[in-house]
């Protein structure tokens, strides 16, 4: 098997990433995620290992949390990946400052306070280990109550959104990468993703430059999350991806 290839092995854990399947990445981003996940493989805590990914809009935190997974299943550990879809507040909430707020996509897109309670903290020291796969249905808008599952002590836990070192919320990860992007990188990857679902290139910018680039904007202002995050990943380039930091 070559370097830029990972082999995915299925897993059974409920609210991970189920499938099987093989992924060929370049040598360089493959180099960067075994890098990663040989650092996260050595940590054990008691507890499931709580990453987040952080960045902003369009740095592509999805992708390279989905291929972290890869690469930590294949030195053998148990990974479990929670979609940060299912941790969104209902759609009253989320617009209550106005479709285009900036502001309000900051204050009011996720329920942090249900992943704290739910996720995190059962996940943390003397954790009951029982975790929400999900809170909330973003298609439907419904809020869900009963989607819990068991996480084995050594698994790891990847949650990827943006925000998520917020004030205390940073204290409950054991390890957050935070994946730099250039604005504009960020931007064009959000904008070629998003416009389908938000009426058109010019309509996504537009969202992006007053609403979700603008939140992010005033994330990194106010939290600093590039500097508060214990590894960091220069991720303008998905293909090639560089170390800036670990531990």
């Amino acid at each position: 098997m070559g370097t830029g290839t990972f082999a995915r092995r299925s897993s059974r854990v409920p609210g991970s990433c189920r499938q099987q399947w093989t992924l060929h990445v370049s040598d360089q981003r493959a180099d960067t995620l075994n890098e990663v996940a040989r650092h996260l493989g050595t940590l054990l805590s008691g507890h499931p290992l709580r990453v987040g990914i952080d960045g902003v809009c369009g740095a592509g935190k999805s992708a390279f949390a989905r291929d972290l997974a890869v690469a930590l299943e294949a030195i053998g550990r148990s990974v479990i990946h929670i979609d940060s879809d299912g941790f969104h507040h209902i759609r009253e909430r989320r617009y209550r400052q106005g479709r285009d707020s900036a502001r309000g996509y900051y204050d009011d897109a996720y329920d942090f306070d249900s992943l704290t309670e739910r996720v995190l903290l059962p996940l943390g020291p003397a954790g009951s280990r029982e975790y929400a796969v999900r809170v909330h249905d973003l298609t439907t808008d419904a809020v869900i109550d009963t989607e819990t599952a068991q996480a084995p002590s050594g698994a790891v836990v990847i949650f990827d959104a943006t925000f998520i070192q917020r004030d205390t919320l940073r204290e409950l990860w054991d390890e957050v990468i935070y994946l730099h992007s250039t604005v504009e990188a960020a931007m064009a990857r959000g904008i070629a993703r998003d416009a389908a679902s938000l009426g058109g290139n010019e309509s996504a910018r537009a969202a992006y430059e007053s609403r979700y680039m603008a939140a992010c904007l005033i994330y990194v202002d106010e939290q600093k999350p590039r500097e508060r995050a214990s590894i960091v990943i220069d991720h303008t380039d998905p293909r090639a991806p560089t170390v800036e930091r670990i531990g």
